[in-house]
């Protein structure tokens, strides 16, 4: 089963929409709201941007009938989103890989790692046939 194209489908679209929210959130939201509560205000359209993309992936992409690919493809793609993140944090912001994946919020990110276990897991826990 091939599970990169819908992979990289996924991590796209919820990728990019996250790259979108974050600059509106750094830009104009923290320096209003702070840190904390931006963040957490961030996190559910990027819920909606998560369910609506494993949703999509899973109607247009014939391979995910299977429930090990739905799972894989979830997985895959969390791998490519963990990259992106450690790439962007290190080259546009200088900062290690640990602070990348460790340097959060206890609140926002207890929230931030519990979603991302959700867009590794939204396609498998969508069934096709009810998405």
């Amino acid at each position: 089963m091939n599970t990169l194209k819908p992979a990289i489908a996924y991590f796209a679209l919820v990728f990019g929409t996250g790259f979108i929210l974050g600059t509106i959130r750094v830009l104009w939201i923290v320096p209003k709201i702070g840190v904390r509560t931006a963040e957490l205000i961030e996190m559910l359209p990027m819920f909606a941007a998560i369910l609506l993309s494993a949703r999509w992936i899973n109607q247009h992409f014939a391979d995910t009938d299977n429930i090990s690919t739905r799972l894989k493809t979830g997985f895959l793609a969390l791998s490519f989103l963990l990259g992106a993140e450690i790439a962007l944090g290190v080259i546009l912001q200088g900062v290690s890989i640990s602070e990348v994946l460790l340097n959060h919020d206890p609140v926002s990110g207890t929230v931030y790692y519990a979603m991302l276990i959700l867009f590794a897991l939204m396609p498998f826990l969508l069934d096709r046939k009810q998405s």
